[in-house]
């Protein structure tokens, strides 16, 4: 992403996200972060994504327990990385991944039908802890 469309972005989120608790957490949090910190972010996020990229290649059903795991193990990324992130949060989130083109392609390109798969685990995953 260029630095034009990133600050397309930035500006996107701040007015979308911006007057929430959310959002002041994460921009608290991250401002403090070091090149080695958004290193260790970037590869827990790699790993988690691959990994269901793998169980979905695998064959493993959206709301199999290992599939749950996945789940969980992205949102306790984001609850210790960005902000406060409950399960119903998360299904929040999840919602954007096959309704937003950009989310949906970051997942998709990885592998046909990825995103609507981790937004499937993660809202079974949500409804499990309800």
């Amino acid at each position: 992403m260029n630095d034009s469309m990133n600050q397309g972005f930035q500006t996107e989120v701040e007015a979308r996200w911006g007057d929430t608790d959310e959002y002041r957490q994460s921009k608290r949090r991250t401002a403090s972060y070091t090149k080695d910190d958004w290193a260790v972010i970037h590869a827990e996020l790699e790993a988690i994504e691959s990994d269901f990229a793998d169980a979905m290649a695998r064959g493993v059903a959206m709301d199999a327990d290992e599939t749950l795991g996945l789940a969980e193990r992205a949102r306790h990324h984001i609850d210790r990385w960005y902000y406060t992130c409950p399960p119903a949060m998360h299904a929040k989130l999840a919602a954007m991944y096959t309704s937003d083109e950009r989310f949906k392609a970051h997942y998709d390109d990885r592998q046909d039908g990825l995103a609507e798969y981790v937004a499937g685990a993660i809202k079974a995953n949500a409804a499990r802890q309800a």
